[in-house]
């Protein structure tokens, strides 16, 4: 999980501490991946200033890595997605998760200029999908 690589830094602190108001009420979504009925893994489809999409605070149990949960949350998310009618998504990631890097290439992402400043500090690359 990306924890294991970097702290919280205060964007993070105010969209987790208040989902309500900075995901759900302007019209993102958190989508919940569970097993047995257990919390696994968890996204969040979020929007910015620009009215796009932001797919952001991806994360799945460290214990249930290599599992493909992780593949299967973002197929779930991009299918969500289209049919709530989004056109693009972004999201803002860090080249020091390559396996993560890898999975959005896979599922057709696109590495796309990241502008200064953006919302995270950790973050070195910014991605695209046409949906």
């Amino acid at each position: 999980m990306a924890a294991a690589f970097f702290t919280v830094e205060p964007h993070d602190n105010d969209v987790l501490s208040d989902p309500e108001t900075h995901i759900i009420k302007p019209g993102g979504e958190i989508l919940i991946a569970l097993l047995d009925n257990k919390v696994v893994g968890v996204v969040a489809l979020m929007p910015d200033e620009n009215e796009e999409y932001e797919l952001t605070k991806m994360a799945v149990d460290v214990e249930l890595r290599g599992q493909k949960i992780g593949q299967q949350l973002l197929a779930h998310s991009l299918d969500f997605a289209r049919n709530k009618g989004l056109k693009t998504l972004i999201l803002y990631s860090s080249r020091k998760l390559e396996n993560a890097i890898h999975l959005y290439r896979k599922y057709g992402f696109i590495e796309e200029p990241l502008q200064q400043p953006n919302p995270y500090r950790r973050a070195d690359i910014k991605m695209r999908i046409q949906l």
